[in-house]
Parts: structure tokens; sequence; C-alpha cells
């Protein structure tokens, strides 16, 4: 398919969301800007540290906006960039065909 090109399309995609927690962060902020303590609340089993890690790389390639408010305590929100929520369409898809494919298991 993209064998020619020195670097694949979906390679570079699979590189930005590369892990379960990328995945689980952006599907976090699908509804809107969260805080941090809200998306570790819904992310439940992930530490701090690695959802601290997570949020900086996502922010690093554009994926994740981080907002800081000059208020005491400090207040930081987080919100996927426009770049970031143009993964909807890729991550549904993934949805639809791993429901497909736990069904096709369940059916043999």
């Amino acid at each position: 398919m993209y064998e020619d090109s020195k670097t694949c399309p979906v390679e570079t995609t699979l590189l930005l969301i590369n892990n379960k927690w990328k995945i689980r962060i952006i599907g976090s902020l699908l509804n809107g800007t969260r805080r941090f303590n809200e998306i570790r609340r819904i992310l439940e089993d992930i530490s701090q540290k690695v959802l601290t890690q997570n949020l900086r790389e996502m922010e690093r390639n554009g994926l994740v906006n981080r907002e800081i408010y000059p208020e005491i305590p400090l207040k930081v929100e987080y919100s996927l960039t426009k770049l970031g929520y143009s993964l909807k369409p890729i991550l549904d898809e993934m949805v639809e065909w791993g429901i497909k494919y736990e069904k096709n298991l369940l059916d043999k």
C-alpha cells in the first residue's frame, strides 16, 4: 500500500496514539475540556505519572491543548485540539471493528 514511501502514514498515526492510555485520554476529552483529576477519575487505573507523561507528549504532538489559569490554587485544563479531535472518526471505526472482531470470536 505505502511500500514506496519512506514514512507510512498509518505508522505515523499509530505513533501518535501508540498506547491504550492515549486512546483513552482522547476518549475522555471528546466531550469537552477536563481538568487533570477529572481525566484521572475517568481512567481510574492510570497513575499520575503516566497520565502526566502522556498528556505532555500529546501536547507536544499537537493533539491536546493545555490551558493554565493563574489562580490559587493553580487551575489547568486539557482539551483536544482540532487535530486531536480529527482522530474521532478513526477511533469510531476502530471501535466498530473491535466489536465485530469480538463477535466473530464468540461465534466460532
